[in-house]
């Protein structure tokens, strides 16, 4: 190993979201990594703040060209660099978007469970969420096309936000599910956005496949939001960029975002990002086989101690999502008691809607010490639980 994945950060008093805590407790909830930065990264956030000025900025050519260049060799997807926009994070592009291609009292679809968000980008706007619940079957996830068209035919459905990867489950859609809603959202006139920020945490035996890179006619109908936050724990520096190949919906995406003021980077913004995706492969390569590793104890240690539990199988992500429905169905009051009893901060799935009500998403993504700690702390609380409740 080139890069260390084995010493813990201390992230508590520095007014982290997710480390802001009772010094006793361990969160293992939001999606952000307690890994050290890719040292590229460090390094061009630290050639910046020698240069002594932090005035305003603009987006270079070298950003779009660093995303482009990025997707065609990780991803095998041609983006033209005049197809990207910058903006300062995937759920403000998400917002922005809903605000300026639908109307009020539209009807917005989504595929549930799903990432929380998606309800606030909607429901914030005075748009209508409708829910197209997934299949659960046999541990694993599945479209419910003949759902999924419908919601879409409803003449009040003009926009579906769609996650590739799909976060929380960590499913990796195949061509043929991409191409089957792709084709409908077509016959339907509904316009896709393609929540993709996930795609470069797909574990190593699985292939993303970018929603637009299906077909010419689906490219046209697809806003994707793509952004190096997720896979190099760059939440904070506010980066990410839209990619639209159809003209004129880039520009009424360009004018929401920049009537909304979500255009702009920071001082750091662009640096971070042209830094990881010019240079931060080599990380990012290493961080898989860690995220590996730790999936495996995880569940194996899980699975172990208790047999009523199930993991789904995942395909992307360091989210792993815990099936309860054989302990409780009730996973809130699950999480509080874990929380209260050990101090291992969880989320649990009802805010994703659908059937997360039954599931617990964990995240894995921290040095092994501190994972093997969770666990601890895991199997002593349910282990009180379930004797308390038998």
């Amino acid at each position: 190993m080139n890069f260390d994945f084995k010493t813990p950060v201390n992230r508590k008093g520095t007014h982290s979201y997710k480390w802001d805590v009772e010094d006793h407790e361990l969160p293992m909830w939001v999606a952000d990594m307690d890994f050290k930065t890719a040292p590229a990264i460090t390094q061009a956030i630290l050639n910046r703040t020698h240069q002594d000025a932090f005035g305003y900025n603009i987006v270079p050519q070298s950003f779009y060209d660093s995303v482009a260049k990025w997707w065609k060799k990780r991803h095998h997807w041609d983006i033209d660099p005049k197809w990207v926009m910058f903006c300062s994070g995937v759920v403000p592009a998400i917002s922005s978007i809903v605000r300026k291609m639908t109307q009020p009292q539209e009807h917005v679809i989504v595929l549930s469970p799903v990432y929380n968000i998606f309800y606030n980008s909607i429901i914030n706007n005075n748009r209508i969420v409708v829910e197209s619940k997934l299949n659960y079957q046999n541990e694993t996830y599945s479209i419910n096309f003949e759902d999924l068209e419908a919601k879409l035919s409803d003449p009040k459905s003009t926009l579906l936000i769609f996650c590739n990867p799909h976060n929380p489950i960590g499913k990796v859609w195949d061509k043929e599910t991409l191409k089957k809603v792709g084709d409908l959202c077509i016959k339907h006139k509904v316009l896709i956005i393609s929540d993709e920020i996930h795609c470069d945490l797909t574990h190593p035996e699985y292939t993303y496949t970018p929603m637009a890179s299906i077909s010419h006619d689906i490219s046209q109908n697809t806003i994707t939001c793509i952004s190096p936050t997720k896979t190099f724990n760059l939440a904070g520096l506010q980066t990410s960029a839209i990619v639209v190949a159809n003209e004129t919906v880039r520009k009424q995406v360009h004018r929401g975002i920049n009537t909304d003021e979500v255009a702009e980077p920071n001082t750091f913004a662009i640096q971070a990002c042209e830094a990881a995706f010019n240079h931060g492969e080599p990380w990012l390569n290493e961080l898989l086989m860690i995220l590996q590793e730790n999936r495996e104890t995880l569940t194996q240690a899980i699975t172990s101690a208790f047999s009523e539990l199930k993991i789904i199988q995942s395909e992307a992500t360091y989210l792993a999502w815990l099936d309860c429905s054989n302990i409780t169905d009730d996973t809130q009051a699950l999480c509080d008691y874990i929380r209260k009893e050990t101090g291992l901060y969880l989320s649990a799935g009802h805010i994703f809607g659908g059937n997360g009500d039954q599931f617990i998403r964990w995240n894995y993504a921290c040095p092994k010490t501190i994972l093997e700690d969770g666990i601890s702390r895991f199997i002593k609380a349910l282990t009180h639980y379930q004797s308390n409740h038998t």
